[in-house]
């Protein structure tokens, strides 16, 4: 049996990522011919033609399709396992990070984390986005370099992730709520009206099922999709909110928080990347700072 050509993994991830033989070797420095021929072997040994003609371009094939991403993962993975560790001069670095981070994160941790950054890489710079989804396709292409929030279904399996604090529910109204007087029981908490904190739409959530099985039920009258927003709300009315404890301290500031009278699950609150920035030395240097500013007051 012949042992695989490693080289034509790295040929096949830049054709199936460009979908040209002729990008795909301009990418590759090759000529166009032996581009082609590359393509005429990794038919061969796949036993797919993977792009075929469609007009004046050529698309993948199913199989094309069913490649793509686990030759891109493995390129990845075999670039950092090669990639030598150097030291880095933080004074000298000129970078851009990307952080896309679930809400609530940036008032609560940016400052800190801006920060640390002036203090040891001043010529570095962060950008925030928004995470608006579970999905690791940022991760993937590059155009994010870290994550924070909580690991879902969407994750891809092949990011890497380490806790960052863990956290949990609470109750928040405005000061002169009835609320903020006197013991809050499973009964004063389901009479009162609610803001709910639904990404997907849905109009109740497990603190409802925790107080159906005690016979209660409480009225939601406005939804909304970020923790912001529900505290807003809370803030200029008499609703109440249930929101993560330490990812809102700052966005709380002058409410009156309380503990929740009936069980609310517990969230871990993790940072996330692609295997390709493991050995980058930034990019390690970065997971640290995060790391080290959330930890302050877990």
């Amino acid at each position: 049996m012949s042992r695989p050509d490693f080289n034509q993994l790295l040929t096949l991830n830049v054709l199936l990522a460009e979908g040209n033989v002729a990008r795909a070797a301009a990418r590759l420095k090759l000529s166009p011919s032996a581009m082609s021929r590359a393509l005429a072997r990794l038919r061969q040994s796949l036993g797919d033609p993977l792009l075929v003609r469609a007009g004046r371009g050529l698309v993948p094939t199913p199989r094309a399709l069913e490649l793509r991403d686990q030759v891109g993962q493995l390129v990845d993975q075999a670039e950092a396992v090669l990639r030598p560790v150097r030291g880095i001069d933080l004074r000298a670095l000129e970078r851009t990070f990307t952080l896309r981070t679930s809400d609530g994160f940036v008032e609560n941790f940016g400052a800190p984390l801006v920060a640390r950054l002036r203090a040891e890489a001043p010529r570095a710079r962060l950008r925030f986005v928004p995470k608006l989804n579970k999905d690791s396709e940022l991760l993937r292409d590059g155009s994010v370099d870290l994550e924070t929030g909580v690991i879902g279904g969407a994750t891809g399996p092949e990011v890497r992730t380490r806790a960052l604090f863990q956290d949990r529910f609470i109750g928040v109204v405005r000061h002169g709520h009835r609320l903020a007087k006197g013991r809050i029981t499973a009964e004063r908490y389901a009479g009162a009206q609610h803001v709910l904190l639904s990404r997907r739409g849905q109009d109740r959530g497990p603190i409802d099922d925790h107080l159906r099985a005690q016979g209660l039920e409480r009225e939601i009258v406005a939804m909304v999709g970020g923790f912001a927003g529900a505290i807003a709300l809370a803030r200029a009315s008499d609703l109440v909110a249930t929101v993560p404890e330490r990812h809102t301290g700052n966005l709380r500031a002058g409410m009156f928080s309380f503990e929740l009278p009936v069980q609310a699950p517990r969230i871990t609150v993790s940072m996330l990347w692609h295997p390709r920035m493991d050995a980058d030395p930034a990019h390690r240097w970065l997971r640290g700072c995060v790391l080290e500013v959330c930890s302050v007051g877990a």
